[in-house]
């Protein structure tokens, strides 16, 4: 059974303050539209950037992670999205008025409980799953770290921190499905331990930490003049270390919520996918930059994957999604330079379309007509159609808008076409279209043998706006 996207049934915000800034900050989550994906806006700059919560955008992972495009960034988004994905969601516009989200209390639970306020609305376009289809794994000898995503139908985290910490320990957490995140995950916090707080302290890192949005480790002695220090700082009337080995402004949720909260952190920084994932993911010692340029590997192993070649076979005598009048609806081209004839499949991310290839065809009179053959560029322009059906599918009206193709790479024609033969053509996105730009990995095939293929990027261009640049 395929499961439908998920959005928010309505507009909510949360107000506090940025741990790295200081500065009051309030973040809206927005219902978003189907395939629309988590994505941030800058409400407070001019034009309203939009940045992709995407790990290809990551640029500083040295306290947070932090995301830029478009001119703009936002830091600090790990729990934010951490609570997306345990809240299950597919698409929300995240509107953010300063430079950072809210750090609230140093975990995802305030954030997932203004997003069951608001509640959930589901959409009608199928999820795209990832399923890790082989161990893919990540290490940095030089740290001990260690992470590793293994084949399983869920989503499952096996967490282990060591800092070489007597007061900390080893320490593991896990949960076997994302459903466990609220009860299990979401409520712990964040910790640092309190020679890092001196030095972040010292050089104005912190301007909106506070001793209620994070677990400080006490891992060396103490004064008591120390500790009057800081209790003056965090306006508090004393300080004192618990029994524990933390300073004693709070009480530990969980014995071991650091480690807890280190899966909080890598669940979010792995939503930079940009796909729900079905795996298990196990790690070691964990880090924001480790965690994304493991995302990256996932991101690479996904796109490989979909650049593969389809070899799928088709019933080319089934009755067509799209005849050729249909697709002259869609397509400029018209006889001679119409070179598909049908379309099979059509959905977001793919398109299968046919052509016959028969003998009575202009270009044969010239075209080797003792010996026909299919000319190879031809049957690039036969896939390049049939990439267009699926790029012009995306937008409203497609009659108004032209495919103009900006690339066209690794090209191969495997085999000869000759008249009487069917080319099955499937396109496939490798990756989704961003500002009218697609790129999409293309397979021909006669019967079970490859004939062409080819990656293609193409523009959609409204046909007033060619006619402007002419």
């Amino acid at each position: 059974m395929n499961v439908k996207q998920r959005t928010i049934k309505g507009e909510i915000s949360v107000k506090g303050v940025g741990l790295h800034t200081g500065a009051n900050v309030t973040l809206t989550f927005c219902p978003a539209p189907e395939n629309h994906g988590f994505k941030f806006q800058r409400v407070d700059l001019p034009g309203e950037p939009v940045i992709d919560a995407d790990c290809d955008n990551v640029t500083d992972t040295a306290r947070g992670t932090t995301i830029s495009q478009n001119g703009a960034s936002v830091s600090t988004v790990e729990h934010v999205m951490a609570s997306l994905v345990g809240m299950d969601l597919d698409n929300v516009l995240i509107k953010v008025n300063g430079p950072e989200t809210p750090i609230m209390d140093g975990s995802s639970i305030k954030f997932i409980e203004v997003l069951e306020e608001v509640g959930v609305a589901l959409q009608n376009a199928d999820r795209e799953y990832y399923t890790i289809p082989h161990n893919i794994t990540y290490a940095e000898p030089e740290r001990s770290v260690e992470i590793v995503a293994m084949p399983l139908d869920d989503y499952r985290f096996t967490c282990m921190i060591d800092y070489n910490s007597p007061v900390l320990g080893s320490q593991h957490a896990g949960i076997t499905s994302i459903g466990e995140f609220k009860k299990e995950i979401a409520s712990c916090r964040t910790f640092c331990f309190l020679h890092e707080l001196e030095y972040q302290l010292q050089h104005n890192l912190i301007k909106g930490g506070d001793l209620n949005n994070a677990i400080v480790i006490v891992d060396k002695e103490v004064t008591q003049d120390e500790l009057r220090h800081l209790a003056k700082i965090f306006n508090r009337e004393e300080i004192d270390v618990a029994p524990q080995g933390i300073l004693n402004n709070m009480e530990l949720r969980y014995q071991n919520e650091p480690a807890r909260h280190k899966l909080l952190d890598m669940i979010g920084d792995l939503a930079l996918v940009g796909v729900h994932l079905k795996g298990h993911i196990m790690a070691a010692r964990p880090g924001h930059a480790a965690n994304v340029a493991f995302a990256k590997k996932i991101k690479a192993a996904i796109k490989k994957d979909k650049g593969k070649k389809k070899t799928t076979a088709y019933d080319v005598n089934a009755k067509p999604l799209f005849d050729v009048v249909d697709i002259m609806k869609i397509l400029p081209h018209r006889q001679p330079f119409l070179f598909l004839d049908k379309v099979m499949e059509l959905s977001k991310t793919h398109v299968v379309g046919v052509k016959n290839v028969t003998m009575n065809e202009e270009f044969f009179k010239g075209h080797f007509p003792g010996a026909p053959v299919f000319p190879g560029v031809l049957q690039v322009e036969a896939m390049a159609q049939t990439g267009g059906i699926l790029v012009l599918s995306t937008v409203p009206d497609p009659e108004n808008y032209l495919t103009y193709f900006l690339k066209i790479d690794n090209v191969r024609f495997r085999s000869q076409v000759t008249p009487g033969d069917t080319i099955v053509f499937r396109c496939d996105l490798v990756e989704p279209i961003r500002r009218g730009i697609a790129q999409m990995k293309g397979v021909g095939m006669v019967g079970d043998r490859i004939a062409v293929e080819a990656e293609m990027m193409a523009q959609i261009v409204k046909v007033k706006d060619s006619e402007t640049a002419k």
